[in-house]
């Protein structure tokens, strides 16, 4: 071990600076063993250093993140004051609102095209493709609130209803589960209302071509007609590269087709971009038949995903399209 005693001075046999200042200290304040802790603590540094080179990166965008989601909420701090002091849930449904809207933006850089075609007023029915995890539709619905000022009810499949704790999240949404006659009267009394034809089945069973998985369902077909609405159809670009699930294998059709149920496994919550898109509403037309309104609509629907979708959808590609704005239509974009 080096001598205490030897000179601190410059020269061949001087000590290291900082071992000479380490003895210092210990002669000044009586403490012994203090180049020990200096060299278990350089230890320390070597050991951990790269271990914090990764995770304060990430802990910065977290933080970053809540930042921005705070500031979209706080852009609307107005808005939800005057929400609050008239109606209570008004103002909890603004509120959210604003939060799904915020973790849109900045997760997935969401965009809808053709805002426009939402009626300020009086009732539309929405059909829209399902993705494995619709999160698109809670992204589309927070914007209708936010800018149209207006609730866009959703008929939602029975096993939603009974998940624990989402009775009340449901009903301050207005989800119904049907039956038809609950439809139309939704839309005669002037409100928007969406479908998922496909619903749980095309979750589930459609992949990154996005195959539309219909059937032979044509009940919202007869819905529109019964209440004289017009029909506007929905697709969001990249949705299956956001979420994507196992339901097409052998096994999970299998469990969904006996009990009814999506035990199948998902994977995702990639940031990838997604952009909805809404095309022409179709008019109600009194002589035609819920069959021709049904593959009239599908016809729409696919034209939506021919023109806006990558086939077959791509993560990496859909990831790369936050770093550049392509928007393919000049519409009115949110």
């Amino acid at each position: 071990m080096t001598n205490k005693n030897q000179s601190c001075g410059v020269g061949q046999d001087s000590m290291p600076s900082v071992t000479c200042l380490i003895h210092v200290l210990e002669a000044w304040f009586g403490v012994e063993h203090l180049e020990d802790y200096w060299n278990f603590a350089n230890y320390l540094l070597w050991v951990f250093t790269p271990l914090l080179l990764l995770i304060l990166p990430y802990f910065t965008i977290f933080l970053l993140y809540l930042t921005i989601v705070f500031l979209h909420i706080y852009k609307r701090k107005n808005v939800l004051k005057e929400a609050y002091s008239h109606n209570l849930w008004d103002g909890a449904r603004k509120t959210v609102a604003t939060l799904w809207d915020g973790h849109a933006a900045v997760w997935h850089g969401y965009e809808v095209h053709g805002m426009e075609k939402i009626p300020e007023e009086g009732p539309a029915l929405i059909i829209f493709y399902h993705g494995a995890f619709p999160i698109d539709f809670y992204y589309f619905m927070a914007k209708i609130f936010i800018h149209k000022g207006r609730t866009c009810r959703v008929v939602a499949d029975h096993f939603v209803f009974k998940i624990p704790g989402f009775s009340l999240l449901l009903d301050v949404f207005c989800a119904i589960h049907g039956p038809r006659e609950k439809c139309v009267e939704i839309l005669q009394s002037g409100h928007l209302l969406a479908i998922s034809p496909g619903g749980v089945r095309e979750a589930l069973m459609s992949d990154e071509t996005y195959n539309i998985v219909w059937g032979n369902r044509k009940g919202f077909a007869q819905v529109a007609i019964d209440a004289k609405v017009p029909v506007i159809p929905m697709f969001t670009q990249n949705i299956r590269e956001g979420f994507r699930s196992l339901g097409g294998t052998r096994l999970f059709r299998w469990l969904y087709e006996k009990f009814r149920y999506p035990f199948a496994p998902m994977y995702g919550g990639f940031p990838v971009k997604l952009r909805t898109y809404l095309g022409d509403p179709i008019p109600y037309d009194p002589k035609i038949t819920a069959e021709e309104l049904a593959e009239k609509t599908k016809d729409a629907l696919q034209a939506l995903i021919d023109k806006h979708q990558r086939i077959p959808g791509n993560i990496m590609s859909a990831l790369l399209e936050r770093f550049h704005n392509k928007q393919k239509i000049n519409q009115k974009t949110l």
